[in-house]
């Protein structure tokens, strides 16, 4: 029995299965949730005070920082940005 995936690369495989935008998605997202968990120790800002500062629940605050939640909207991004005394830059890169 022959395998069609060898010699294809990964990412063509996810293309097929219809994942390769999930997994574009998640890896942004994990890169996203990682910068800002970063920045808040940076800044020794807790889940609660970045949240006030935000003016968003601390639940909202943990789906932005859950890594697998892809489901964020720019607004967001940009308000947790502002709170971290930083900008939000967002671009289309060469495919």
């Amino acid at each position: 029995m022959k395998n069609h995936h060898i010699g294809s690369s990964f990412d063509d495989f996810l293309a097929e299965e219809a994942m390769l935008e999930e997994a574009t998605a998640v890896a942004m997202k994990r890169v996203i949730a990682w910068q800002i968990e970063q920045e808040m120790k940076a800044q020794k800002i807790t889940k609660t005070t970045l949240a006030k500062k935000m003016h968003t629940s601390r639940a909202a605050l943990n789906r932005l920082l859950d890594e697998t939640d892809t489901s964020l909207t720019l607004t967001t991004l940009a308000s947790a940005a502002a709170a971290l005394g930083k900008t939000f830059r967002l671009e289309l890169g060469q495919g």
